[in-house]
């Protein structure tokens, strides 16, 4: 088979007659000037051949996205007492005897009413 050779003009032409994209094969050549011109001009070459090595076996399962998994209902955002009494455990869990629990729980209060809880 012969050769097609496609130069900036070919693709000015394309172009102009609306020519979207353009298909490579073995036998098409392009200039660099031409391949600029099309990137330029929005036109996509677009590749015959298979964009994987030959030698690569054929893995339709890695291209399929499985769907995710139905997850159980969030449970209900705790009411302001509740937060605050967890968050207050919880902290006063971590630094022990380090803090005062009188100004522990001011602070934990004042933080989850900022919250809007």
């Amino acid at each position: 088979m012969a050769k097609v050779f496609y130069t900036e003009r070919d693709i000015e032409d394309l172009a102009r007659q609306g020519v979207t994209s353009l298909t490579i094969t073995d036998d098409t050549v392009l200039t660099e000037l031409a391949r600029e011109k099309a990137r330029r001009a929005g036109i996509a070459l677009v590749d015959e051949k298979d964009s994987r090595p030959s030698s690569a076996p054929a893995r339709p399962y890695i291209n399929e996205t499985p769907s995710p998994a139905a997850s159980a209902p969030a449970k209900p955002a705790a009411a302001g007492s509740e937060l605050e009494a967890r968050v207050f455990t919880a902290v006063k869990a971590k630094l022990g005897g380090q803090v005062d629990e009188t100004l522990l729980r001011t602070i934990v209060q004042r933080v989850v009413k900022s919250l809007g809880k």
